[in-house]
């Protein structure tokens, strides 16, 4: 078991979260264990507490806690992604009834927020010529879905 696990608080819908997250990732990713609420609640007996999954040898506990506690922006998952072809993938998947935002940020249709970040953006906006970093900086504000040749085209 990992020393720090992600815990994401879900109203009712942590295991079909889990199992979209599981799907998006494919590979190793997985349901690892799903645990019930019992008689003395708080959630109605038999129904889900909490769903342990991986996603690229991470792993996260989803717990359907109630509405009191939703997501926000202030935490979000980053996804580094090997090439174009990935961040479309995942861009087109986790924003299917979400919201797409800025700068390769989205929300999921449970409400969780991404950044889908390809490999290179960092080198992109750290070029040692500073006025090659702040176009590629510029042309990063005005996106949504990154599009990491035309960072490096900036």
């Amino acid at each position: 078991m990992q020393k720090i696990t992600t815990f994401l608080w879900f109203d009712t819908r942590a295991e079909e979260a889990a199992n979209f997250y599981v799907s998006v990732f494919g590979g190793d990713s997985r349901v690892l264990d799903v645990t019930r609420y019992g008689p003395a609640g708080p959630g109605e007996n038999g129904s889900v507490m909490t769903v342990s999954f991986r996603l690229a040898d991470q792993e996260y506990t989803a717990l359907n806690g109630g509405p009191q506690f939703p997501f926000t922006e202030a935490i979000s998952l980053s996804v580094d992604c090997a090439d174009q072809a990935e961040v479309d993938r995942l861009w087109d998947a986790l924003s299917e009834g979400g919201e797409t935002g800025q700068c390769g940020w989205l929300k999921d249709r449970y409400g969780l927020s991404w950044q889908i970040v390809p490999s290179g953006l960092s080198e992109a906006l750290s070029d040692p010529d500073p006025a090659k970093a702040e176009r590629a900086m510029k042309a990063m504000l005005g996106m949504q879905k990154l599009d990491i040749q035309a960072l490096r085209d900036a």
